[in-house]
Order: C-alpha cells, then structure tokens, then sequence
C-alpha cells in the first residue's frame, strides 16, 4: 500500500549526478517505486555533458531538477541540502538502488525513535554485476561508532536518512575535498552523535565501473585530511583524540611508504611528519 505525498514532504530525497546517463535512470526509478510517497525527489546535475539531461527532461514534473556547473558531488549534495523541504532528507548516489521499502522502513524508525538524527539500512553489495559480501571490517555497527569510523568508512550515503537539523551542528560536506567527503562528514557526526543500524538490506550498492570516485587512487590523503579536520574541531574527548592520533600516524605512515617507493621523497617526509603536530 502507498502513503500518500503531501504539500510539504515528510522526506527529501537527493541525487547528485554526473555523467551517470548510463546508469542514473534505474536509480530515480528506483526512489520513485518507493512504498512510501510522500517525498520529493531533488536530481542535482553537477555539469553533465552526456544525454543526463534528456533524461531528466523526460520525468518533468515527477522530480525537481538542479543544473550547476561542474563543481563536485560535495556541492551537488549541499545544493540539494539547501533546496530541500523535508525535515528528513536521503541521499542516493546515482550508480545505487533502493529497494522498494527503504523510505518506509526509515520514517517509521525515527516516528518510533523521537531522539535519533541519522539512521542508515544494510547493504547489497554487486560489484561488476556480480553479488559479493563484505568482509567483516566492513560490517555496519550501530550507535557511538567514532572509533571503527577512523579506519574506514561504516557509513554509507545511499543508506543514509538524516534529520535536515544535524546539518546545522556538524555542518555540510566539505566542497575543498575531491574525495572521501562523506568520510569526512561521518566523522564530524559520530563523534558526537550515535548513528543507528536498520539491520535489513534495503540499498543496492553497485561497484567496480571506473567513474567510481570511491576507487581512484591516493585516497588515504583525503581521509587524512580529514583526521587532521576533525582533530582540529575541538569536538573530541580525550579517547576520541588519541583515537584519532592513532590512526592518522598509521595512515600517515602508510601514504609516505607508498610516496618513497614512487620516489617522491619530499612528499613523504611532508606525511611523515604530520602526527607530530598532535599530541
């Protein structure tokens, strides 16, 4: 059975997109087959120059469409942010899928969890086409989950619905970063607030085509930038900062290992160096 929508959405959903003309359809199919209705689906086309935009045409007034130039998909989501009328707001990534009840499922955990401020759902996992499993490091926790987030990414932008307000005290996505800007987000988020599990696979991540910004080299300096951001945003306790010392050195070490071994010494010392200024 379908809800309704209604004049001002329960729930905002944005898709930031670039040059996905080839895929992004099955993703905007896949918000508008949604159980629950009363959304509005915002596409941001962050400078397209394949046939997006004839794709988006063709939906009209189904879904609301933003056309930038090419600035990022930091500021197509942040432009979506701004644009949205929800209280609650979704994200989908335009190489992803929702199953048909995941917006039904996520309403309903916050109209029963009055405190929460961001909830996400389990994963599918395909990968060129093929279903995988992710192995354990990667598996998903609920709550205070600061300290797995250092390592690597638990949080995932497709599974993701988030309370608009939460924007207001950890702020947007970082526009500066290229990459590993939800990494960044997660960061500012589950140091200070608990993120919770909907333990049911309800998002399709799809993997392993080569526009994805999540498999492009050099990565770890990013995710360092990140650290030294967070360790800088004096939102820490004193675990969470040694925490994050911690593993700022191992990536640190890590980036300027693999800096030597291309012969780019100067660059490697630079890294190397980092953790020093944190103590």
């Amino acid at each position: 059975m379908k809800i309704a929508a209604s004049e001002k959405p329960a729930v905002s959903v944005i898709i930031p997109t670039y040059n996905r003309g080839w895929i992004l359809k099955e993703a905007v199919d896949s918000v508008l087959s949604q159980t629950f209705c009363d959304f509005e689906l915002i596409v941001v086309d962050d400078g397209s120059t394949d046939n997006t935009a004839d794709i988006l045409d063709a939906y009209q007034d189904q879904i609301i469409t933003i056309r930038q130039e090419n600035q990022g998909v930091s500021a197509a989501r942040n432009k979506g942010i701004a644009s949205a009328s929800g209280e609650l707001l979704s994200f989908l990534d335009s190489d992803d899928l929702w199953l048909p009840d995941k917006l039904f499922y996520q309403v309903n955990f916050f109209k029963e969890n009055k405190d929460a401020l961001i909830c996400q759902t389990e994963e599918l996992w395909i990968r060129n086409g093929v279903r995988v499993n992710p192995k354990n490091r990667h598996r998903k926790l609920s709550g205070m989950i600061f300290k797995p987030s250092l390592a690597l990414c638990l949080v995932s932008p497709s599974a993701v619905m988030i309370k608009k307000c939460l924007f207001d005290k950890a702020g947007l996505f970082d526009e500066t970063l290229p990459a590993c800007e939800d990494y960044d987000l997660w960061l500012r988020i589950t140091c200070r607030f608990p993120v919770f599990l909907i333990d049911t696979p309800l998002t399709v991540k799809r993997g392993g085509h080569d526009d994805q910004l999540s498999s492009a080299p050099g990565l770890d300096k990013y995710r360092i930038q990140s650290i030294k951001n967070i360790l800088e945003s004096k939102f820490l306790s004193k675990d969470q900062y040694a925490a994050a010392v911690k593993t700022l050195k191992e990536k640190c070490d890590i980036f300027s290992n693999g800096c030597m071994k291309r012969g780019r010494s100067e660059e490697a010392a630079f890294y190397k160096n980092i953790p020093d200024n944190y103590s």
